[in-house]
């Protein structure tokens, strides 16, 4: 077989999503929450292999498909370690009794009325700060689940505030790759691109925070009661050796980020320290492990890799600290793969670039063109899987048409974080929707409806673009320059 492959049809383009979406629900309706067990693994490897046969029988090689794949796999190798460091992570932080200190003191500290607003405040600060979602959620985001869990707040909410607080931080901070990214592939100055994103931004956290304050107020007399809560810190104080001194690592952790040491070193060295701080603090509860996994050094490895869990004769407090290692991550790294592979297909076979000139050639205004953009960037994370390439791919393909309509880039740049960094943390076969998923212990369709910074955003940005908010133009110098390069 040759290259010489001939552009799909868009009914051939959308066939491989259709088959996907049909597959996916169908796995819900018969599997629940284990279908991320395989089932939905399963369907994306199948409409993987569709979208492959087809553009092979349209003259396409498999050579080069395969190539596509093994790009796409490979770009996710980051997420993938990660991935694997925070499972280590969480077991070495739970010997330790860092994450139940974390949830000892959380509880005393944080009301059930106010709980979610602080928290998704909390976590966008941090996040402002770090740069980073991803890792918001691997050291607070985890904590401030465990304190949501015990005080019976429901998971899904805690998580949707969570990662509503975490992504505002993240397009706010300019330290975020993804703003900066955003910035780069649309030729916007840093600094302009997150000035022009507030204007939607802040409005839609803003409307965040007062809904979760709202719901906080209603729900938080059905929270646990004080009594409850003394009773979780009875039994934490009992099992474990609680010191103020363990909070310090993942104050260590934060700091380590904040300075621009990548995620994977800094989470290791969190994990190191997680277990230095079992050695040194939680002898009595190594002990007790140590009769029924042999020694020490087992029970540190087994934190790391495997299921750990701390019997306390309480329900609630037995679901929280307990841990799969390294190997609850498995599921979720099999997902990421596959979901490359069905990203890789599409790719190689130029469906996705065929559905996104089908969106290009019906549009006829400014707020068209900003409407067609969002769509692309949320049609790339369900297709691509990636939130680089959601905003990567639609900010290659839409930036001649922006200088056509005298629209300034940073409408562009503004678009795609709007739509493409935000949404992608709701498809759960998304590197991003897979990640929070298992960091945080929730299903992507548990928290969706409950992350509403993220279901905000689109809409604010369509409807500043519909109403006519605050679409800069190009200036005169920058309309004759674009000129000139076109």
């Amino acid at each position: 077989m040759n290259d010489n492959a001939q552009p799909p049809g868009l009914l051939t383009a959308l066939t491989p999503l259709f088959l996907l979406f049909i597959l996916l629900a169908y796995n819900v309706a018969v599997y629940g929450d284990d279908s991320l067990s395989g089932a939905n693994q399963t369907a994306l490897i199948i409409s993987a292999a569709l979208a492959s046969a087809m553009t092979m029988l349209q003259g396409t090689s498999w050579d080069k498909v395969q190539t596509h794949m093994l790009d796409n796999i490979r770009a996710a190798t980051p997420a993938i370690l990660i991935l694997l460091m925070v499972g280590a992570l969480t077991g070495s932080w739970l010997i330790s009794g860092i994450v139940p200190a974390m949830i000892y003191y959380g509880l005393e500290v944080f009301s059930p009325q106010y709980f979610i607003v602080s928290a998704c405040a909390v976590t966008a600060i941090a996040a402002v700060v770090i740069g980073s979602s991803w890792s918001t959620s691997a050291t607070l985001g985890v904590a401030l689940m465990s304190i949501g869990y015990a005080m019976g707040i429901n998971p899904g909410l805690v998580a949707g505030a969570l990662i509503s607080g975490a992504y505002f931080g993240d397009k706010m901070s300019p330290l975020s790759d993804t703003t900066n990214l955003a910035s780069g592939v649309s030729n916007v100055d840093l600094f302009t691109h997150i000035r022009y994103l507030s204007m939607t931004a802040l409005p839609s956290i803003l409307i965040t925070l007062l809904l979760y304050l709202i719901i906080g107020l209603i729900t938080g007399s059905d929270a646990a009661s004080v009594n409850d809560t003394e009773q979780y810190r009875a039994i934490i104080q009992q099992h474990f050796a609680l010191n103020p001194l363990l909070l310090l690592v993942p104050a260590g952790v934060i700091f380590l980020i904040i300075r621009r040491v990548p995620a994977l070193p800094a989470l290791f060295v969190g994990t190191l320290a997680g277990v230095l701080c079992a050695l040194l603090f939680q002898g009595e509860l190594i002990q007790q492990l140590s009769e029924e996994l042999g020694n020490t050094y087992q029970v540190a490895m087994t934190a790391l890799y495997g299921d750990i869990a701390i019997a306390t004769g309480n329900d609630v407090l037995d679901e929280l600290l307990s841990t799969g290692g390294m190997y609850g991550m498995l599921n979720t790294i099999w997902l990421i793969v596959t979901a490359m592979v069905f990203g890789g297909a599409m790719e190689a076979a130029g469906y996705l670039s065929r559905i996104t000139n089908a969106l290009i050639s019906r549009v006829h205004s400014a707020a068209g063109l900003i409407t067609a953009t969002g769509a692309t960037c949320m049609v790339t994370n369900v297709s691509a899987s990636d939130q680089y390439l959601a905003v990567v791919v639609p900010g290659r393909m839409f930036t001649k048409a922006y200088q056509e309509r005298n629209l300034a880039p940073q409408n562009l740049s503004r678009t795609l974080e709007d739509t493409g960094t935000v949404t992608s943390v709701l498809v759960p076969w998304n590197t991003c929707g897979a990640y929070h998923a298992t960091v945080l212990g929730v299903a992507t369709f548990a928290y969706l409806p409950w992350a509403f910074f993220c279901l905000i955003s689109p809409l604010m940005t369509l409807f500043f673009a519909w109403a006519g908010i605050k679409i800069a133009k190009l200036s005169d110098d920058e309309e004759l320059a674009t000129q000139e390069v076109v």
